[in-house]
């Protein structure tokens, strides 16, 4: 453990190791599904040096950032694991811009909603299918839809068990961890971007800005929700 690290997120570190080796152990079949965010770098970090069987995939929406998409190669060269990229179905994105236009997210919710359904969460269902248990980078101090956020829950979406393993971590202790491990991360977080999806639909934030602000930031904030994740009251209608 580095010397670096404070006693608390020394003890989170280690108790996130022991989490995920008890979830593989139980489920040996689940996933990690990476938002390459600064969050999820973590987690795979800890998933990769350890050895641990978690299969760790990303959403390959067609629209995300250059910065992202070269962090995947890091990521390879630096674990020497595979990222598999799950990719939508082609002709039903293109059916979908041949109707609307390549930009209608812009005009409504309900067809940005769309986009994200096409390009991210029946992607994730494809991904999900068969399997157990699911592993997500969430944490309770990402918005405010997800302050109740549980470690632990049954994912009545995609009808399995999901995991938040980060939950309790704040984003000081992530990025104390980051810097001490030398963990491979997005420039884009160095640019403003706390929290990063597809380019069209990312803003840097501007100071004093919730870390989330520079996600569909023109829209309302109780509509900022893509699908992929949903609270245990109901689904989510605010991220990512």
């Amino acid at each position: 453990m580095p010397t670096s690290l404070n006693t608390a997120t020394g003890e989170q570190w280690l108790l996130l190791q022991e989490r995920l080796a008890d979830i593989s152990a139980k489920y040996p079949d689940a996933v990690f599904a990476s938002s390459l965010g600064v969050e999820d770098m973590l987690l795979a970090h800890a998933i990769f040096t350890a050895g641990l069987p978690i299969e760790v995939f990303t959403l390959d929406t067609g629209r995300l950032h250059d910065q992202t998409l070269s962090l995947v190669a890091r990521i390879q060269a630096c674990y020497g694991v595979t990222v598999n990229m799950v990719q939508p179905d082609a002709a039903a994105v293109k059916r979908h811009v041949d109707e609307y236009g390549a930009f209608a997210f812009y005009e409504s919710t309900d067809l940005r909603k769309a986009c994200c359904n096409l390009r991210k969460v029946e992607p994730l269902r494809r991904a999900l299918q068969g399997r157990s248990a699911w592993l997500t980078g969430q944490r309770r101090e990402q918005s405010m839809t997800r302050v109740d956020l549980a470690e632990t829950e049954f994912d009545r979406i995609f009808g399995l068990q999901k995991f938040n393993p980060l939950t309790n971590w704040t984003l000081k202790q992530v990025w104390d961890v980051v810097h001490a491990w030398k963990i491979p991360y997005n420039p884009l977080h160095d640019q403003g971007y706390p929290s990063i999806g597809c380019e069209p639909c990312t803003r840097a934030i501007r100071p004093n800005e919730d870390i989330r602000a520079g996600r569909w930031w023109w829209e309302q904030k109780l509509s900022r929700e893509c699908g992929l994740h949903v609270s245990r009251s109901g689904p989510q209608i605010e991220r990512s």
